[in-house]
């Protein structure tokens, strides 16, 4: 089940003394920020402010914001540890045959060979490798590689079959 909302960008700190954030992308979607023109913060006491997008520029690995209005030091340390988020509806659109991660949360992970349940996909994690898919199985979390040569994903019916390589349940 979709969330009303998408996180696009995780806001570190201020950059600079103009009200500028330094960010983190949370997207996969090429030009998604520099193209953002209007979005969400949700500060860290959980109150969510409309922010405008006057600027956005990629800096060493991570991104700088410069939202509109916010032109100092102190109110740029309002948005420190933000999410910057978009209303579901506005989050993009992928190539055929990708999804988005967050579609993939609550799908039956399934062996490809047998037809056995192997467990739920519940989240996430990301290791510098391919992204690992944390599945719930037996009452343990077991990490499984997302190399789509290995998988079939079917969203309606909220399954992902997968040709499991020999042992990597036992690990």
């Amino acid at each position: 089940m979709l969330s009303d909302r998408v996180v696009v960008a995780e806001i570190l700190k201020p950059r600079g003394n103009r009200g500028e954030l330094l960010a983190r992308s949370q997207t996969d979607i090429p030009g998604r920020l520099e193209n953002l023109k209007h979005a969400h913060a949700q500060l860290s006491d959980g109150t969510d402010v409309a922010v405008d997008l006057a600027e956005v520029w990629p800096h060493k690995g991570d991104w700088v914001l410069k939202f509109a209005g916010v032109d100092s030091i102190d109110a740029a340390d309002l948005f420190r540890g933000a999410d910057l988020w978009v209303a579901a509806a506005d989050r993009g659109t992928l190539p055929k045959g990708e999804f988005f991660r967050s579609d993939l949360i609550g799908c039956s992970v399934v062996d490809a060979a047998t037809g056995k349940r192997i467990g739920k996909l519940e989240g996430w994690q990301e290791s510098g490798g391919p992204p690992l898919m944390e599945v719930m199985t037996d009452g343990r979390q077991v990490l499984i590689p997302f190399v789509a040569s290995l998988f079939q994903v079917d969203l309606e019916e909220k399954v992902i079959k997968i040709d499991l390589p020999a042992g990597l349940l036992d690990l």
